[in-house]
This record gives structure tokens, C-alpha cells and sequence, in this order.
């Protein structure tokens, strides 16, 4: 279970790396930026759901 704990911080990698190349593509004019950007808050939505729910699922482990 330890490993699940920081599973949840992967997605703050991924937000971070589809802000830096959404703002990549629109220095470069590109039109796929929006994208990126979509991603990166599905990313961010996605950190604090697993921490909302891990932190449930430690508090029901903690009560048994």
C-alpha cells in the first residue's frame, strides 16, 4: 500500500508537463494548445480526487 500513497503525485507530473507544453504550442501558434492545457486540469482534477479518496481510505483502515 505504501507505493499507492505516491501514485497520486504522478498526475502532478503530468499537469505540470501538459502546462509546459501547452504554453510550448502556443509560442509557437500552434492550435492543439487547448488540448494540453484540457489535459493538465483533468490531470490536476484527478491529484486531488485519489488524495480525497486515499485520505477516506486511511481513515476507514485506521478505524478497524
Amino acid at each position: 500500500m505504501g507505493i499507492l500513497k505516491y501514485t497520486q503525485y504522478v498526475y502532478i507530473l503530468f499537469a505540470v508537463f501538459f502546462i509546459y507544453d501547452g504554453i510550448i504550442k502556443v509560442n509557437e501558434g500552434n492550435d492543439t494548445s487547448t488540448l494540453s492545457f484540457i489535459i493538465a486540469g483533468l490531470a490536476v482534477f484527478m491529484f486531488f480526487f485519489r488524495r480525497k479518496y486515499a485520505k477516506k481510505f486511511d481513515d476507514r483502515n485506521k478505524k478497524q
